[in-house]
């Protein structure tokens, strides 16, 4: 049976994801970055695609309908869009701009709310099944003040989290499942700083012992895969952290 997945975002965690879902069986890819959702969705065996913002409402509502109207339904939806804020003034609670709090939390704790709250009517309506998976951080956790102190980041994935398992239970007699999957430290566009930097690189050695570097988004995908598919379908409530040892090293 066919198992349509909707992702939110084009690069990154969200396009390895894509590529990992097996073939044959439909990704629908809503993101704000034109040029990327069409790039992704060409590298695709059946894949469409629409241009939103997650914050916009109006535009969630609209993505969700196209890609039933493309596909005729929705069996998992993973929430991956989202931003670190700090070029916006996150980072220590007494530093923490405004601005920066409110744009980690409008992009990753609106943007995942916007995007469940409106398959959820869906699948509602219809009485269907489905699966949710929101990404959370190891920050929301296991902080780290020497290098990654961003409060702002780390409430908005906080929130995920709650918002996910107070959903879970929810919904659970509906049939419908929703996790977390709270990621390390990754080697994506949104790391880049992290990247380029050779004491957070040989910090990372120790701090994720089981692949001593970044991981890759590969690493991520094949979780994700297996939690957004019927394959998990005895999973929901859960926080399911996959960060090469961070939070026991």
């Amino acid at each position: 049976m066919r198992e349509v997945l909707l992702v939110t975002g084009s690069s990154g965690i969200a396009a390895a994801t894509a590529r990992l879902w097996p073939d044959g069986q439909p990704v629908f890819i809503v993101g704000s970055d034109a040029a990327g959702c069409e790039a992704l969705a060409a590298e695709l065996p059946e894949a469409a695609y629409f241009v939103s913002d997650v914050r916009d409402e109006m535009g969630v509502r609209a993505a969700v309908q196209s890609c039933l109207e493309r596909f005729g339904r929705i069996d998992a939806l993973f929430n991956v869009a989202g931003i670190s804020a700090r070029s916006r003034g996150d980072g220590p609670l007494h530093e923490c701009s405004s601005e920066g709090w409110d744009a980690a939390m409008d992009v990753n704790a609106k943007g995942t709310f916007l995007m469940c709250r409106e398959v959820l009517r869906a699948w509602m309506e219809s009485g269907r099944r489905g699966a949710i998976l929101n990404t959370g951080s190891v920050l929301a956790r296991h902080p780290e003040p020497r290098y990654f102190s961003t409060a702002g980041y780390a409430a908005s994935k906080g929130a995920i989290e709650a918002m996910s398992l107070a959903a879970a239970a929810y919904y659970a007699p509906h049939g419908i499942r929703i996790n977390v999957l709270a990621p390390g430290l990754v080697k994506t566009p949104m790391s880049e700083r992290a990247q380029g930097n050779p004491e957070i690189l040989e910090f990372v050695k120790q701090k994720q012992p089981l692949t001593q570097s970044m991981l890759s988004a590969e690493d991520i995908a094949r979780m994700a895969v297996f939690l957004l598919r019927r394959d998990s379908g005895a999973v929901t409530g859960q926080v399911i952290t996959v960060d090469g040892g961070w939070s026991v090293a």
